[in-house]
């Protein structure tokens, strides 16, 4: 939720931004005019209580001759202030149900563009000329049959299309990648946390998960619950309706936690193998921090993502993500995708978001300075979600004996061994 009073004051900076999202600007329009009756209402109501008051203050005192009407007036009065509340709690609705529609504001400087506008500010390392090495290239489902890492055919037996068991050595390399990822966040100040995943719908209304996302969320009727598609919101929530000392900030977390996405609008994409899936595990970096020092964390958060993928050996590039591509939250975020050999180009693999206000809005999460009180703000940042690594370990590390090189800090997580084997 962005601040109500940039409506009063800088409505065009708003509509810039729905523009730059490709968005509607006639919601701001409207959001104005919602803003406008109910603040109106709310100064009426207000207004005709005072009178209430002041009647009910001089009844007592007057005259047997002026009593019968200052009694009427009163009556009269009193429901003409009860059909004023309503009306303005009326019109609050409106205008909180409008504002939850409303995104984040758009940060300047941010590329303009959707999805398909893919603006690369880094490229680091390269990929192997497998051609010069004498190595056909393999996609990591072949890879893992010879590993017996992945199973995709009882995944879809038990559970149905986009799920897998990992197996064998590849649940081995998911708690590697797990406890090398827990380990670096620590050693980076993160307070590590296993957060559930489920939450309720105000922790999902508070994320922004419940306006463009909806129809990717998994909701339980029964439990008037949901599946998180990120640990992201248990831990946007985590702080839900508190007040944060300004000198506990920045506080840290990070989280592991499972993932259930239903990837709506994606049929026929990445149908092949763990790269789009319906369930997978992740671990989150977030922030709670100063909104002054929110933009130097987003380069935090982009930094220690760099340093993991470069621990994974891994070539990959980093994105300055377009505004119409952002998501209600987050006002501005960049991608790191790695490179995957079987496809010949880099895919997303990491994400960072700089929330600023708007989640701790939504929360309620303010932060206490002296006798100031005020909003904070929020990021979130993927360090490692499970499956995709995988894949891009399985393919870039592959060998022409079937066999898969093991990148140096991931060893001591995989029993000291160089090279995991296939299986006979």
């Amino acid at each position: 939720m962005i601040d109500p009073k940039l409506l009063r004051t800088d409505p065009d900076r708003i509509k810039r931004s729905q523009e730059a999202r490709g968005e509607s600007a006639s919601l701001v329009d409207d959001l104005v005019a919602a803003d406008e009756r109910r603040r109106a209402l709310i100064a009426s109501s207000e207004s005709m209580r005072a009178e209430q008051k002041e009647l009910s203050r001089q009844v007592p005192k007057a005259s047997v001759e002026e009593k019968p009407a200052l009694l009427a007036r009163t009556r009269e009065l009193s429901q003409q202030v009860k059909d004023a509340a309503a009306e303005a709690e009326a019109a609050k609705l409106t205008f909180d149900d409008l504002m939850l529609r409303l995104p984040n504001l758009v940060i300047d400087g941010v590329p303009t563009g959707g999805e398909d506008d893919l603006y690369v500010l880094e490229t680091v390392g390269t990929p192997r000329d497998f051609a010069a090495e004498g190595i056909e290239v393999k996609d990591h489902i072949e890879i893992a049959e010879g590993l017996k890492a992945i199973d995709m055919e009882r995944g879809s037996k038990v559970s149905g299309a986009r799920f897998y068991f990992l197996t064998g050595v590849g649940a081995q390399l998911e708690f590697a990648l797990l406890n090398l990822a827990m380990a670096k966040a620590a050693e980076w100040g993160f307070t590590p946390m296993i957060p559930p995943a489920l939450v309720r719908p105000s922790a999902m209304e508070g994320t922004g998960f419940l306006g463009q996302a909806a129809e990717d969320v998994y909701y339980l009727e029964r439990d008037d619950l949901y599946l998180v598609g990120t640990s992201e919101v248990a831990l946007a929530a985590y702080h839900s309706e508190e007040i944060l000392d300004a000198t506990s900030l920045p506080r840290q977390y990070v989280a592991f936690s499972p993932c259930y996405r239903r990837e709506a609008g994606s049929y026929g994409k990445d149908t092949k193998g763990i790269f789009r899936v319906h369930w997978f595990d992740k671990v989150e970096m977030f922030v709670y921090c100063d909104p002054a020092d929110a933009e130097a964390w987003h380069q935090k958060l982009l930094g220690f993502e760099k340093e993991f993928i470069k621990l994974l050996e891994i070539p990959f590039q980093v994105l300055d993500v377009a505004s119409g591509d952002l998501g209600l939250s987050a006002a501005r975020k960049y991608d790191c995708y790695g490179y995957v050999p079987s496809q010949g180009r880099y895919r997303e693999i990491t994400s960072t978001s700089n929330c600023t206000e708007f989640q701790a809005r939504r929360l309620n999460i303010r932060m206490r300075d002296g006798d100031k009180v005020s909003s904070l703000a929020t990021l979130n940042g993927t360090l490692c979600s499970m499956a995709r690594p995988i894949i891009m370990l399985l393919e870039n590390h592959q060998q022409a004996d079937g066999s898969v090189y093991v990148p140096e800090a991931l060893r001591p997580y995989l029993g000291g061994r160089e090279y995991l084997a296939p299986t006979a």
